[in-house]
């Protein structure tokens, strides 16, 4: 059984989505953070919650689950202190896997990140998962459909606008960086569109679901 931290969300969980159980291969079990907010999490820091979300962990890992992981990849700036809450697999973004498949790469290519909002992606979000700093990374319009539907938080969703949301910062960050051999989704609501992405751009891509698997697997294994 997978367990997953969940900021207190309203809008839709489509296929593919996080907080769409039917998105993963094993049972899921979901603790919601009261107070956990998009905008709260993102623009601020999850400042105020790292206590209710190390107590969620705990009550996943109580109530039997393998591992856990979390339903915003912001959340990388607790990586440590989530991590710690527990003694069973726990990685709280998709930028985990950053280092892991940069490592994998020749010298002169590099991992990029797509992610909701690129004005608030930091330095120390990679630095606290153990991955470049200086990764590129490119974001989806900061007045398109993801920053209407999912940081405002509403009851609604354009899946279409939101899928060429993804394929327009996917050619945007190879634009800027060429160098880019492998793509990850920090945000937890793109996985629906990870293999439309893969098509268009030819590319590796990442995503929470593919973090998933590597922590059910290392448990299993």
């Amino acid at each position: 059984m997978l367990g997953v931290i969940m900021l207190e969300t309203r809008f839709p969980r489509l296929l593919g989505d996080i907080g769409n159980p039917g998105s993963f291969p094993w049972p899921v079990r979901y603790r919601v953070v009261k107070g956990a907010s998009p905008a709260r999490v993102i623009h601020a820091s999850a400042r105020g919650l790292a206590d209710p979300f190390m107590r969620a962990a705990r009550e996943l890992a109580a109530q039997g689950c393998a591992a856990i992981t979390t339903s915003c990849g912001f959340l990388a700036l607790h990586q440590r202190e989530l991590a710690a809450a527990v003694d069973i697999p726990l990685a709280t973004s998709s930028l985990c896997q950053v280092a892991c498949i940069a490592a994998g790469l020749p010298p002169h290519r590099r991992v990029g990140v797509l992610t909701i909002a690129a004005d608030a992606l930091s330095q120390a979000h990679f630095a606290a998962v153990g991955a470049d700093p200086l990764t590129p990374v490119a974001g989806v319009a900061p007045d398109g459909e993801f920053a209407r539907a999912i940081l405002g938080n509403q009851t609604t969703m354009d899946a279409a606008l939101l899928r060429a949301e993804v394929l327009e910062a996917g050619q945007r960050l190879l634009a800027r960086h060429p160098e880019v051999a492998a793509i990850v989704l920090e945000c937890t609501n793109m996985p629906p569109y990870s293999q439309a992405l893969r098509q268009a751009t030819g590319l590796p891509v990442y995503d929470v679901l593919t973090l998933a698997a590597r922590l059910m697997a290392k448990k299993s294994g």
